[in-house]
């Protein structure tokens, strides 16, 4: 980390730091219609202050203050009928819902795969966590639904803006 000078001549220490990411390393299955944590989110990860677990970032001492945190679900279908309806993202802070995005269809539920995003600008504190939670239904109640991996990038990422 470093110093950025500002043009008023102000300073900026640790500009954009710390910064998290991470890709689900494999599908994971989810149940129809239940919100479920995204966990195992460990490939390609970034992590410049040890503060990601490839599930949950924990705010590292004295990195408190303003961040934008980023998420995404790709939702597959394919395995259990190629008929989804809704799928649904949110960010979780400190075990609550504070950003929340849904896609219901509307032709006849035949979702086969879909990818949905979120994010939000928050204010955080030393030892706020930020997870992320997904909910997937699809119309045949069958099993096999899934949030994509690899190239699908089922994610989650966040930067510190400011203080």
């Amino acid at each position: 980390a470093g110093t950025i000078a500002l043009g008023s001549g102000d300073v900026q220490s640790n500009f954009l730091y710390p910064a998290f990411y991470g890709e689900l390393a494999s599908d994971q299955v989810l149940s129809r219609a239940t919100q479920t944590k995204v966990t195992g989110m460990t490939n390609d990860e970034i992590d410049t202050d040890s503060a990601f677990n490839g599930t949950t970032f924990t705010v590292p001492s004295g990195k408190a203050g303003k961040y934008f945190i980023f998420a995404n679900i790709f939702a597959n279908f394919s395995d259990c009928g190629n008929d989804g309806e809704k799928i649904q993202i949110e960010i979780f802070k400190n075990g609550s819902s504070v950003r929340e995005s849904t896609y219901n269809s509307a032709a006849n539920n035949q979702i086969v795969t879909f990818g949905i995003s979120v994010n939000a600008m928050l204010d955080l504190s030393v030892g706020d966590t930020i997870e992320m939670y997904a909910l997937i239904q699809d119309a045949s109640a069958n099993t096999g639904m899934k949030l994509g991996s690899g190239g699908q990038a089922t994610h989650l990422g966040g930067y510190r803006i400011g203080t």
